[in-house]
């Protein structure tokens, strides 16, 4: 059964690494999927290879239809995207997944102005959306994967309730959700990814990722 109770789940940018692997990981549990892409028919035919009961549509139409919207796409996309779903998303919780990445320096920290790209969707989207960001840090092409992955996800939002709803996604993807914060703390995981892959190329590691030392105790 899943832990997410909350209706049915928008992956913006559906097709990508990322998105589908994060889709594929909730459809598996459980949790009612929705991929998203620029063209429905791509989305359609990513939904029908992943299985699961996934369906697709187009960005926009999937962001109207769910309860709650994960959003995947690259840095260089991110406001374009968020400029098309966000006459669907108020008052929706919208998970926003970016890292501000700038090839070819992928390896270098390149925060935007706002100085995180979580801080830039809330602004990008405003306030009567809430939102939460997370999964920057796990390799998409080992959660791709029935693997158990060897990586906790950091949770960044204002509200702490919103971070525990997000929570419940993470767990139905198979990681440990972390709680990180307020959404500005997000710069923090946001850069650690550049050092990932600085730390995958300089040590050939196969994805590297994060995990929390010491004894949690899920907060009350």
């Amino acid at each position: 059964m899943a832990n997410w109770t909350g209706g049915s789940v928008a992956v913006i940018g559906g097709t990508g690494a990322l998105g589908s692997a994060i889709a594929r990981r909730l459809g598996q549990a459980g949790v009612t999927v929705i991929l998203g892409s620029r063209a429905a028919e791509g989305a359609a035919a990513k939904a029908a290879e992943l299985g699961f009961g996934l369906t697709g549509m187009s960005n926009a139409d999937a962001a109207a239809a769910a309860e709650l919207v994960i959003v995947t796409v690259p840095f260089a996309a991110q406001e374009g995207t968020l400029a098309d779903i966000a006459p669907h998303v108020a008052g929706k919780l919208v998970v926003d997944t970016t890292v501000p990445l700038a090839p070819p320096k992928v390896m270098r920290v390149q925060l935007p102005a706002e100085g995180s790209a979580a801080v830039r969707a809330q602004r990008l989207l405003g306030e009567q959306v809430k939102v939460v960001s997370a999964f920057h840090n796990v390799a998409a092409h080992k959660l791709a994967t029935d693997e158990t992955i060897a990586c906790d996800v950091l949770v960044f939002g204002d509200e702490k309730a919103e971070r525990t709803r997000v929570a419940a996604l993470v767990r139905d993807c198979g990681l440990r959700p972390v709680h990180g914060g307020a959404l500005v703390n997000s710069a923090a995981a946001e850069a650690l990814t550049s050092i990932l892959i600085f730390i995958n190329k300089t040590y050939a590691v196969d994805g590297a990722g994060v995990q929390i030392t010491g004894t949690l105790v899920e907060p009350a």
